[in-house]
């Protein structure tokens, strides 16, 4: 049951995979119906396989290494993107990055984090997992776009910030609650996107924002499901238990008022179709920014504050 769990895609693969070895053949273009009928069983597949996934899937989707990273989304979004690099303090952190672009002719600022490819890229990311250095960087982009008055768009896809000893010699704990109050100060308008992994305050330093959007199939998150499972169970094993117990997806953390809306994703995910998940987002992101621009400055921090601070409301159990 677990492995089918895990391996919820065997189904599409093995259609993809005859849909590919009929194309592939002499005289493919005569067998025209029978592919036609094949792709079409495909999209209805996928349909209904991602229609019900649970929350442990849907931790698997959010992960998946071919959904697009910050760097595909301002390929797609944004023109004139101009990447800055290094803290001013120790170095640069690739796992973040950050710069100034336009958004439909408007200056904004960009923050996100950024897994890679191929293992070289990576390692060289390490994984998406920012160091203090790279929440500092994109503190300072955020001082930046604070001075001109750039609305802030990040979006949020990492495990967590990194938890290696030169990190922590080098103050990460500081870095992400210096990042979360310099956030929550800023007066210009800040959207964020939660589209992989939202993990614990690696995610949250840069997640601050008067709108929170979450993909479909991301998960959002204080630990991973792993995580949870090893510390309550001492078994990692239990991680689907975990994940269905946390409430880590879109539709249940916008119930629990963490999320402010949900961005729909195409057919079999983002990673299906990344230029038609980019569309779907743009859409979103311009009406929120639309908004956000018609609030005073002053009531755009007050409403953060109040947003932030409303999160956490708990009820008294009942037990009979």
């Amino acid at each position: 049951m677990a492995v089918e769990e895990d391996d919820f895609e065997k189904p599409l693969r093995a259609l993809e995979k005859k849909i590919e070895e009929i194309t592939g053949v002499p005289g493919a273009e005569d067998r025209a119906d029978e592919i036609g009928r094949l792709q079409h069983r495909l999209g209805v597949l996928r349909e209904e396989i991602y229609s019900r996934l649970t929350p442990w899937q849907q931790a698997l989707v959010a992960r998946h290494p071919k959904r697009p990273y910050t760097l595909d989304y301002i390929n797609y979004l944004f023109t004139e993107f101009c990447e800055l690099h290094g803290d001013r303090k120790y170095s640069d952190d690739p796992a973040i990055v950050c710069g100034f672009a336009f958004y439909k002719g408007t200056p904004v600022a960009v923050i996100g984090h950024q897994k890679g490819r191929d293992t070289r890229e990576k390692v060289r990311r390490n994984f998406g997992m920012p160091r203090p250095e790279g929440y500092r960087k994109a503190m300072r982009v955020m001082e930046m776009a604070e001075k001109f008055q750039r609305p802030l768009f990040t979006f949020i896809d990492t495990p967590g910030a990194y938890p290696g000893k030169g990190a922590e010699e080098r103050g990460q704990a500081e870095a992400i609650a210096v990042s979360l109050r310099a956030m929550a100060r800023l007066s210009v308008p800040i959207i964020v996107t939660v589209t992989g992994e939202g993990g614990s305050g690696g995610a949250l330093a840069i997640a601050v924002g008067d709108r929170v959007l979450m993909l479909e199939h991301a998960v959002y998150s204080v630990i991973s499901p792993e995580g949870c499972a090893a510390i309550l169970w001492s078994d990692q094993g239990k991680a689907r238990d975990a994940a269905r117990a946390m409430k880590i997806t879109a539709p249940d953390l916008k119930q629990l008022e963490i999320i402010d809306e949900i961005v729909p994703e195409p057919p079999g995910g983002a990673q299906a179709d990344p230029p038609r998940q980019a569309e779907l987002l743009d859409g979103f992101l311009a009406d929120h920014l639309e908004e956000l621009r018609k609030v005073s400055p002053a009531d755009r921090v007050e409403a953060r504050y109040q947003k932030f601070r409303r999160m956490g409301k708990f009820g008294q159990a009942q037990f009979f």
